[in-house]
Parts: C-alpha cells; sequence; structure tokens
C-alpha cells in the first residue's frame, strides 16, 4: 500500500512514522519545510488527563504514554521531560500577597502561585519543532520519502470517488490512499473533498534565553491587562530557552503559510508584560518572536479519519491545543485504520469527519 501525507507538521510526521512501521509505502509532501508552522512554533506541553471525561481522554492518555516511550525507541533528543505544572495569577500593585515570597527565585515580586495543577507523573512537555523533525527523521530513516512542493488537488478514478493520488504542482504523486494533515490549510482541500469547517486560532509567543536559572515549571497564570483577565503560559525547556504566550485568538488563515505575522498589538502587549513574571525576560534575551495558527473545529474535536463518501481519502486536523499532545496517538491510530481497517488502542468514532455538517462547496477535479 502506497500513502501520501499531505502535511509536513507533527501530525503528518507521525502518521508517516507509524504507517511505515505497518510496511505501508509513505510520501510525505510539506509546502514549506517540516515543522515550519504550528508544529514549530507551539508550545509543547504534554498532559495525561486534563482531558478527562471528554471524548479526547483516551486519545490524549495514549498519546502521553507514546510521548514517554519514543525517546527510548528513535534516536534524537528533543527536549522532552516530565515536568510539574502550576496556576496562580499575578497580583496588581495594591495586592497585599503581592510582596509574599515567590515560590520560585526566578519569577517576579507580583506573581502568586495558587495550586500545583500537574506532577511529573501527569504533565511533561517537549521542544515542537525537534521532536516534530525528530519523528520525522525517523519515518525517512525507516524508508519514507518527503517531497518539497504544494499541494494542488485531489486526483481520483474514473468513478469520481476512489482517490489515485495527490496534485502537487503540476505533477501527480499515486497512492493507494491519501491523508490531508495541513493543520488549518486543510481547508484548501474542502474544494476536492467533504470537509467540515475549520478555524484558526492565532497565538503569538515570545522566546526567552534564560540559561539555567528556570526550573522545570509550566505556570498558566491569570493577569489584568487593559482592565481584562488575560491567560498566560510559561514553558521552560532544557536547552535553556523559556517560551512565554498570551492572547490567543481566532482569525484570518493567510492562503499561504509562509504569510503568517504576528498581530502587532498583542506582540507589543505580550512583550511589555512579561518582565512583569520573571527579571529574565528582558528584550536583550529575545530569541525569538513569533505566530502561529492552530486549526479548531466547531465542536472542539479533531478530525480524524475517513472522509465521508471518499474511498481512500483521510483526514487528521482541529487538535486545537494538543495537536503536539496528541500527535503520536493520532498518527497510530490512523495508520491502523488505513492499513488493518480498525484501530487497537483508541475509538476514533468521536473524531469521524461524518459528525460534522461539510462545507459542500463545488467539486473540483484535478488539475
Amino acid at each position: 500500500m502506497r500513502v501520501v501525507i499531505c502535511g509536513g507538521g507533527a501530525i503528518g510526521a507521525c502518521t508517516a512514522l507509524y504507517l511505515r512501521r505497518l510496511g505501508a509505502e509513505v510520501v510525505i509532501v510539506e509546502r514549506m519545510a517540516v515543522g515550519a508552522a504550528a508544529s514549530g512554533k507551539a508550545g509543547g506541553f504534554l498532559a495525561r488527563d486534563w482531558c478527562a471525561r471528554s471524548p479526547l481522554d483516551a486519545l490524549a492518555r495514549r498519546s502521553f504514554a507514546l510521548h514517554a516511550q519514543l525517546p527510548e525507541e528513535i534516536a534524537g533528543d528533543w527536549g522532552y521531560r516530565p515536568m510539574n505544572a502550576h496556576s496562580g495569577y499575578v497580583a496588581s500593585d495594591d495586592d497585599p500577597r503581592r510582596t509574599a515570597p515567590s515560590v520560585f527565585d526566578w519569577l517576579g515580586d507580583g506573581v502568586v502561585i495558587e495550586q500545583h495543577i500537574g506532577t511529573v507523573e501527569t504533565t511533561a512537555s517537549v521542544h515542537p519543532h525537534k521532536f516534530t523533525s525528530a519523528i520525522m527523521n525517523a519515518a525517512l530513516a525507516q524508508g519514507a520519502e518527503l517531497r518539497l512542493g504544494r499541494f494542488t488537488g485531489i486526483v481520483r478514478g474514473a468513478d469520481g470517488r476512489t482517490v489515485k493520488g495527490l496534485g502537487v504542482e503540476d505533477s501527480i504523486v499515486e497512492a493507494d490512499a491519501v491523508v490531508i494533515a495541513m493543520g488549518p490549510w486543510s481547508l484548501l482541500a474542502a474544494r476536492w473533498m467533504n470537509l467540515p469547517a475549520l478555524y484558526g486560532q492565532q497565538s503569538p509567543s515570545i522566546v526567552y534565553d534564560t540559561g539555567t536559572l528556570v526550573s522545570a515549571d509550566a505556570l498558566f497564570l491569570e493577569m489584568k491587562v487593559h482592565s481584562r483577565t488575560s491567560s498566560i503560559e510559561v514553558f521552560p525547556r532544557p536547552d535553556g530557552t523559556t517560551y512565554v504566550t498570551a492572547f490567543s485568538h481566532t482569525g484570518a488563515i493567510p492562503t499561504d503559510p509562509a504569510d503568517v505575522e504576528t498581530e502587532t498589538n498583542h506582540m507589543n502587549t505580550l512583550q511589555k508584560i512579561t518582565p512583569r513574571l520573571s527579571p529574565l525576560f528582558r528584550p536583550e534575551k529575545i530569541i525569538a518572536k513569533q505566530a502561529c495558527f492552530r486549526p479548531v473545529t466547531v465542536d472542539g474535536l479533531p478530525l480524524i479519519g475517513r472522509v465521508p463518501r471518499e474511498d481512500g481519502l483521510y483526514v487528521a486536523t482541529g487538535h486545537s491545543v494538543w495537536g503536539i499532545l496528541n500527535a503520536p496517538a493520532t498518527g497510530e491510530a490512523l495508520a491502523e485504520l488505513i492499513v488493518e481497517g480498525a484501530t487497537r488502542n483508541v475509538d476514533l468514532s468521536p473524531f469521524d469527519p461524518a459528525r460534522l455538517k461539510s462545507l459542500d462547496l463545488p467539486r473540483q477535479t484535478w488539475p
């Protein structure tokens, strides 16, 4: 069986790896570079049970376990480490708790830690770009092929239903099955397939060089910004950097991923408030100022599985903030579905694309 995966992010890379483990021939088609979008600019936070009592629970638990196994199975260092997680807030100037000693000496005086919400058994993190690259390299080492090029359509047989391959630029990559895993840009395929609506959630972030002074503790903080309460997330990494993000919002997705730009007001506000979190967050210590779009569906659940009324066409997108966490289990389950016809560890029925109304755009043919 030959499978073409459109998208070189974490979902596409994991799907390629597990397909190769099941013996499928695999070609990954990527427009820009491996991990060029959200898979390279996300926080990389992992949680075992934060999706409890939701349809995502089994997927998240399986994926959390796979994240712990993968460093023992493939080469590479992507900063995987168990870590603690805490919630709290940034106190205003007149808050009496502002002067209380900080739990962590690298935090600013106004940061108040209230709860311990994750332990080294239940929370962890990875460097998302390094993770995606390592998984892709493992798939390539096992025989997968990576081609750079722009998706231009789905190729079908004479019956108009059976998938025969993927249009890439002006050529055809033949396949027995096609997987669309382009994050929010999967919506570009809606002209060729029955795909529900997708939305882009943009998240600005700043990466600081903080050296060895920051402990392995993820922080989920609230802070009054312009009279509104905003959520701020802080993820220290073992490579001596710390990732800070806030002000996620729904925005228009540019047609070309290369055209993603950071919204100026949000980025300026983020840079302005970060020194209140820690004296280590200084302008001269900034390594990157960036933004990414995460794919979101109307019901908040991903699209994973066969595309309705199509033979050989699959989709894996819509993971929202849990894309890096759920990439391994998504790739594993989708590979099993494609090659073996059923999944072993995770029931994909809650994520069936058929549960949502498709956009039903006028069907195009390739080319």
